[in-house]
């Protein structure tokens, strides 16, 4: 699977998840759940939480980073649940995205009226 692929997916998962769950108002943590769940049934391996470690110079930093979701080991999907997006999700995703040598990486912000206007790609440029 190509990661424009996932993100098609992740995308129609994302609008079945808010709409199911009534839209706005819910925790991060809800959303991110549930969207784990469709993309599982919809054939995809999720990682929750997925730890990524920090090397700096020739040590790993104590302190790891933790991304909310690795879609098909292909696609970063970091969730957010906000009334407002805020340019700072993408360059925490673009991060992730250079650390684990991935190309794509989507922000949702769940908080939006329509999910669909809170899809955000961010891609690496490697």
């Amino acid at each position: 699977m190509h990661e424009n692929d996932v993100s098609k997916v992740v995308l129609n998962a994302s609008i079945e998840v808010h709409r199911t769950l009534g839209g706005p108002g819910l925790l991060e943590s809800v959303y991110e759940e549930a969207l784990a769940w469709e993309l599982k049934e919809a054939g995809l391996n999720v990682q929750r939480q997925k730890i990524v470690p920090i090397r700096y110079k020739n040590i790993e930093l104590s302190s790891p980073l933790k991304l909310d979701q690795l879609v098909a080991d292909l696609v970063i999907v970091e969730c957010k649940a906000t009334s407002k997006y805020n340019d700072i999700f993408a360059a925490q995703v673009l991060t992730y995205l250079r650390l684990m040598n991935l190309k794509l990486g989507l922000v949702i912000n769940f908080g939006e009226r329509m999910v669909k206007d809170g899809f955000h790609r961010v891609v690496n440029g490697l």
